[in-house]
């Protein structure tokens, strides 16, 4: 989420985590400590937040003390399902009640005995961890990859479970935190809520470590074709945006190509070439809507803007036809900057 509070007045991206009593706020999900917390005891929540009448799908956290903290959104749904959860957490705590969060996890609960960022390192490990392949399937080839019974195997090898329904909660347990990332549309479907279990114990279901080497192709008669890693990705999306130059202010019509693994996107000149003319790096990005861009005029009209901040924290605002073609970018951008190197 973009964070604005009373650390810092700029607004800023942030790795947002819900705990039982307060909400942390990191740098980077990586980050192994937060930059700040935010008390939910004696809290309270607004949405839909007009102090800033220039950005949307924001939303207003008040701690007891009167300190006000401002979060925002990618898009409606997203604020809306932080605020329910905020609320249900506040509740529970004014209750005495232990708050859960319900998701497509189906509400795993782990022994608090399981370390996952061990167990991490030991299905990582060269020797005796969970070996990476080179896997086909639907005209598609995943490079360091393994399936989701391969993993199941390892855990039960390993002893880490008693059985294979165990070793499903485990493994969905790694998913959701991170540890393992779906690779293909089988068990993205599933880690997206498409199916009862977020992880899948199946020979056709790929997975990957998301700091290895992954990356997929199309599948090419020539073994000999080496491509080069930025367009190694499957397109996800692509059309035409307005672009608004982060040095230069002016906009221009440019085709913009969305590519899963890894995680760019793509600019060329729409009259033609087959070179881009730059690429935006997604990874551990921040995608909103946005009203208006500051230090600049507004090009057209309201509500098909939206801006993109990368790691590096640089800026690039971009332009949609419509309002719904803005979501549909938003939401893909998004999937893409979770799952792409």
């Amino acid at each position: 989420l973009l964070m604005q509070g009373s650390m810092f007045n700029t607004w800023k991206p942030m790795w947002v985590v819900l705990l039982e009593d307060g909400i942390e706020f990191y740098k980077r999900k990586a980050d192994n400590s937060p930059k700040g917390m935010v008390p939910l005891k004696g809290s309270s929540i607004n949405s839909p937040c007009q102090d800033f009448g220039k950005r949307m799908f924001v939303f207003k956290l008040t701690a007891a003390k009167q300190q006000d903290h401002f979060f925002q959104a990618a898009y409606l749904e997203e604020r809306d399902a932080w605020v329910r959860d905020i609320k249900k957490a506040i509740h529970c705590i004014d209750g005495g009640q232990r708050f859960a969060r319900k998701s497509t996890r189906k509400s795993i609960r782990l022994p608090e005995t399981i370390n996952l960022s061990a167990l991490y390192l030991s299905m990582k490990d060269p020797e005796k961890g969970i070996k990476e392949l080179k896997l086909e399937k639907d005209k598609k080839v995943f490079n360091h990859c393994f399936t989701g019974t391969s993993v199941i195997d390892w855990l039960v090898s390993s002893n880490s479970i008693r059985n294979r329904k165990e070793g499903l909660m485990l493994a969905s347990s790694l998913l959701s935190e991170g540890y393992l990332q779906p690779a293909g549309d089988t068990s993205k479907a599933a880690a997206e809520g498409l199916s009862d279990i977020p992880f899948l114990d199946l020979s056709d279901a790929y997975y990957y470590f998301p700091d290895s080497g992954f990356f997929c192709e199309g599948n090419s008669s020539d073994d000999d074709v080496v491509l080069k890693e930025e367009f190694r990705g499957i397109v996800v999306k692509q059309g035409c945006l307005l672009k608004q130059g982060h040095r230069r202010k002016n906009w221009k019509v440019r085709k913009f190509v969305l590519r899963e693994d890894p995680a760019y996107l793509h600019y060329y000149d729409p009259a033609g070439g087959e070179e881009p003319l730059g690429a935006i790096h997604l990874r551990g990005c921040v995608v909103t809507a946005v009203e208006d861009m500051p230090d600049s005029k507004k090009y057209d009209v309201d509500n098909i803007l939206f801006e993109i901040i990368t790691a590096n924290e640089v800026h690039y605002y971009l332009q949609a036809a419509s309002s719904a073609e803005r979501t549909e970018w938003i939401k893909a951008i998004q999937a893409v900057a979770r799952t792409g190197k």
